[in-house]
């Protein structure tokens, strides 16, 4: 099979899609992927930021890492996109780096290639699948392949989604992932680097 280049690209406020991409980078590198892990921009104003400890604390800890770029998803064979749920939609953050890839779609380098998503809200029925979808929407104007994980392993019952991966912080916004995430998140990593290696091929 042919080696695969992964990009996870994501925005979290306050951590947690930080976490999960994270994990993400380190499923695709174990399943022989190149990956590049990168943020896109903070878009919020200062005030917003500010506000929030958390979000404040991790816009501190985060604010030098690798932004995204449009480079990334052409080089990529397969990109796992992450976002908060805002409303039950995308994160305005990732819109809009999204929004900036008109030009390569244009040019068709954005078509043939696996996307997959990852999520987290603060309650249990707070958006995510709905995000999920919305995100999916873009891609297929990309001419994209939607690499859902489906419940293509027995796993996917104890996450419970089949649109992606994602995860439920509480209502103190903090619950770390546990096993249950993780498995969820290398299967998902496992089968986007598998699916993009055979169309690659």
């Amino acid at each position: 099979m042919a080696n695969v280049n992964l990009a996870v690209i994501y925005y979290s406020s306050t951590g947690t899609v930080h976490a999960m991409a994270e994990r993400l980078q380190q499923a695709g590198e174990k399943a022989g992927a190149e990956v590049r892990l990168r943020q896109v921009p903070e878009l919020a104003p200062q005030e917003a930021i500010a506000s929030n400890a958390a979000w404040s604390q991790h816009f501190d800890r985060t604010k030098d890492e690798p932004k995204a770029t449009a480079d990334d998803v052409v080089w990529a064979d397969a990109v796992l996109l992450g976002t908060p749920t805002r409303y039950g939609n995308v994160a305005s953050q990732l819109k809009q780096f999204i929004d900036t890839l008109g030009p390569q779609w244009g040019q068709g380098l954005l078509a043939n290639k696996a996307y997959a998503g990852f999520t987290a809200s603060m309650t249990s029925h707070g958006g995510q699948e709905s995000t999920l979808l919305a995100l999916y929407n873009t891609i297929y104007h990309f001419g994209g392949l939607v690499v859902a994980p489906g419940y293509t392993d027995p796993l996917k019952f104890a996450d419970g989604n089949p649109y992606g991966v994602s995860h439920v912080t509480g209502g103190s916004n903090d619950a770390p992932l546990t096993e249950v995430q993780y498995a969820a998140l290398d299967h998902l990593a496992q089968r986007v680097v598998q699916i993009a290696g055979k169309l690659k091929s």
